[in-house]
């Protein structure tokens, strides 16, 4: 599920960290998009894909176990049996529970792949001298400079992001699966009505939690230049220096990349789950 969530993704999502780390430098989408192509090449768009392929496979992994233990400490919390059925509310809020945990995976791998993302930027900007172009040489300067605990730049401002918008996410999902079951089992879905649960989802989370992703990228990036704001001195700064819009620069990638990359998540998700069930199932 987080490959095929980073593969559909990775470009659009490129271009978010991007226009959120410097607004000034991109009219819009088009505009970032042929500047990077110009600059860098299309693999100037793949930037980062590594850490992403990690950052997602760890995330969604961790999410969706931690998904599943919540779902049962949700059934005990309302009192109702292990099997029971929970509302789409219940599952929201069991997903929100399950992002807490996956943030500590999510959170390194994160810095690391927005760092490289915008690397570029920083050099431009006149804000480092020399960038490190590889994971491994991101990885390499975080130590150096901060310790292993450097990696942990962000996470309050993740965890932030993480909680309430898992709740939108995996509400919406469920939400939208219900609209498209009409009474029948869930499970009975297909793929188009899957792909569309889970853009939905996807761009409700977004939607619910963007400036706060907003000051997320800031942090970890503008980290590299020395020493950066929390996530109140961060986000104070931006409104009052560029004004609330500021922070919803590079919405229009990022919900173009939450409904398709969303999708292809939860399709890859559902079908191998049901895949795996069935090899449980046949032994």
């Amino acid at each position: 599920g987080g490959t095929a969530c980073v593969v559909t993704g990775q470009p659009f999502d490129t271009a978010k960290v991007k226009m959120q780390t410097f607004p000034n430098m991109y009219k819009g989408l088009v505009d970032c998009f042929v500047k990077t192509y110009k600059q860098v090449g299309f693999r100037g768009f793949y930037k980062g894909t590594s850490p992403a392929l990690v950052a997602n496979i760890a995330e969604n992994s961790v999410l969706f176990m931690c998904y599943g233990f919540c779902q049962q400490i949700v059934r005990r919390i309302v009192g109702v049996d292990r099997k029971t059925k929970l509302s789409d509310l219940q599952n929201a809020a069991a997903g929100s529970f399950a992002s807490a945990f996956a943030t500590l995976v999510l959170c390194p791998t994160e810095l690391v792949k927005c760092r490289l993302q915008a690397m570029h930027e920083m050099q431009l900007s006149g804000k480092i001298i020399q960038g490190h172009n590889t994971v491994w040489s991101v990885v390499k300067g975080v130590i150096q400079k901060d310790g292993p605990l450097g990696f942990y730049r962000g996470l309050s401002s993740t965890l932030l992001r993480e909680v309430p918008g898992y709740f939108f996410f995996f509400g919406g999902y469920e939400l939208s699966r219900t609209f498209f079951a009409s009474g029948r089992s869930k499970d009975e879905l297909g793929p188009i009505p899957l792909l569309l649960s889970g853009g939905f989802g996807g761009s409700c989370l977004w939607i619910a939690v963007y400036p706060v992703d907003c000051v997320k990228s800031r942090i970890q990036v503008l980290s590299m230049a020395g020493k950066q704001a929390g996530f109140m001195g961060t986000f104070v700064t931006v409104v009052r220096t560029e004004g609330v819009l500021a922070l919803y620069s590079g919405l229009t990638p990022t919900m173009i990349r939450a409904f398709v990359a969303n999708g292809a998540l939860f399709l890859a998700y559902e079908y191998s789950r049901k895949l795996l069930m069935k090899q449980i199932d046949s032994y």
